[in-house]
């Protein structure tokens, strides 16, 4: 079997293979095609104490995707602040309609705002970071914060790290905090805390109130005896 050599040329920036063989004849192949390889920047998912040592060690800076309300209830020191949605409140027709569905249901029980996607997001952010800056994003369950981290890889950022499941993960006292409650319950607002209050007081007075005719028997029936219509 004969030898063959193959060689590559460029004419006119398009490369072609060229096959020489021994007999001096040459023969021309397709045209190779060139693929532009492009590097993307990885999200970094970490757990609240991973997150700890990358604000310590690494220098990463803390950015609150949050709302207004849940920032303002409890917050990290010294982070910045740029929500990924913001209160919605426009007033066509079906916002309207669906803001009061909001408001007699979640904003109710839950007392979250309605809110739509904020549009100016990443201009803000880029407003205040460039992109190599080391970010550490934040929200209250891990859901926003990686939907915002994956509009700022697009957009260019390079460092990005998301805490998986949220300030509802981190343990009183982890970080220096700002704000009249727990990073853990700036989420609970609405009826839900004042049920929950509630129930605490109900379940009290049932022990005490068990714990009483267990003990005291005799006191109790003299006390249910006294009860109208007993």
């Amino acid at each position: 079997m004969r030898d063959i050599v193959m060689s590559i040329f460029s004419n006119l920036r398009t490369p072609w293979l060229v096959f020489e063989t021994h007999r001096g004849q040459t023969v021309t192949g397709k045209p190779l095609r060139r693929r532009n390889l492009e590097i993307k920047a990885v999200v970094n998912y970490v757990s609240a104490e991973e997150a700890k040592e990358l604000i310590a060690v690494d220098g990463f800076t803390v950015l609150d995707v949050r709302d207004v309300k849940q920032f303002g209830r409890a917050h990290i020191k010294s982070c910045h602040h740029v929500p990924l949605f913001i209160e919605n409140k426009d007033n066509d027709l079906g916002t309207i309609i669906k803001r009061q569905a909001h408001n007699n249901f979640a904003g109710l029980f839950y007392g979250l705002a309605f809110t739509k996607l904020n549009p100016d997001f990443v201009e803000s952010v880029k407003s205040k970071f460039s992109p190599e800056s080391k970010l550490l994003l934040v929200c209250q369950e891990g859901l926003r914060s990686t939907s915002a981290a994956q509009k700022l890889e697009e957009a260019g950022f390079k460092n990005v790290a998301c805490v998986t499941s949220g300030l509802q993960s981190v343990k009183s006292g982890m970080f220096d905090t700002v704000g009249s409650t727990e990073l853990k319950d700036a989420g609970k607002a609405g009826l839900v805390t004042i049920q929950g209050k509630i129930s605490v007081v109900l379940g009290t007075v049932l022990i005490c109130a068990f714990l009483f005719i267990t003990f005291f028997p005799d006191q109790a029936e003299k006390l249910l005896a006294l009860a109208p219509g007993s």
